[in-house]
């Protein structure tokens, strides 16, 4: 499967989910790449759209090693790699450390996209975590974790293409997956896709501005 670019992709993803209209369905991207692809969900879907921003916590002198990461939402969550941490002889202060910094990052990132917009809530609603696909999923599981807490009725992790082993390992996080491809052998995410241009701070900020500034309630339930 070759996507033409992250429209197309958001565009043939939203065809898998529209059985979700009816759910009070809730997207958010992973940004930046998956904010185009979130964008077209959401507008199939007539449902908000938001964004789940996240930072690793990488190890001393291994950085591309996740020990942690930092998720926000209505409060920042953290989320620990406890198998490396145990390994490194790391202690959760020792994370926790770092964690204040990129909390620091996020709400910087949060501001330069969204502005005072307020967070979509999420509890008791299907929420959609949308990404242009996955590699490792060390970050998408982070994602997730973070936003279980928060409490969906239906949470969904939606994505045009990963590989099998990684979806397999990501269906216990969620109650349901839906991935167009799950190519073998799988390589990089860019393979899938012609146009694979870096998605710039500029067109993020402009898809959420587009987006529908749907604020509606689940009956029986109120804002957290």
């Amino acid at each position: 499967m070759i996507l033409r670019d992250r429209t197309q992709a958001g565009t043939r993803l939203a065809r898998e989910l529209l059985r979700f209209k009816e759910r009070d369905p809730v997207v958010l991207a992973l940004p930046r790449g998956g904010v185009p692809v979130g964008f077209e969900v959401a507008k199939a879907l007539g449902a908000p759209l938001d964004l789940i921003l996240v930072r690793k916590i990488g190890a001393p002198l291994q950085p591309e090693l996740a020990v942690a990461a930092v998720v926000d939402g209505e409060r920042m969550e953290l989320v620990i790699n406890e198998d490396v941490l145990e390994a490194l002889g790391l202690s959760e202060d020792d994370v926790r450390e770092q964690a204040k910094r990129e909390v620091e990052e996020i709400e910087r990132r949060r501001g330069l996209y969204l502005g005072g917009r307020e967070r979509v809530p999420v509890r008791g609603r299907t929420v959609l975590v949308v990404d242009d696909g996955i590699a490792t999923g060390a970050t998408m599981r982070a994602a997730l974790r973070a936003v279980r807490r928060r409490e969906p009725s239906h949470l969904v992790l939606a994505v045009p293409v990963a590989p099998a082993e990684t979806v397999a390992l990501l269906r216990r996080e969620v109650d349901e997956v839906v991935c167009l491809a799950m190519p073998s052998p799988f390589g990089s995410i860019g393979r899938f896709y012609a146009d694979f241009r870096q998605v710039g701070d500029e067109e993020v900020r402009d898809l959420l501005d587009r987006s529908a500034p749907v604020r509606k309630e689940p009956a029986g339930h109120a804002p957290p």
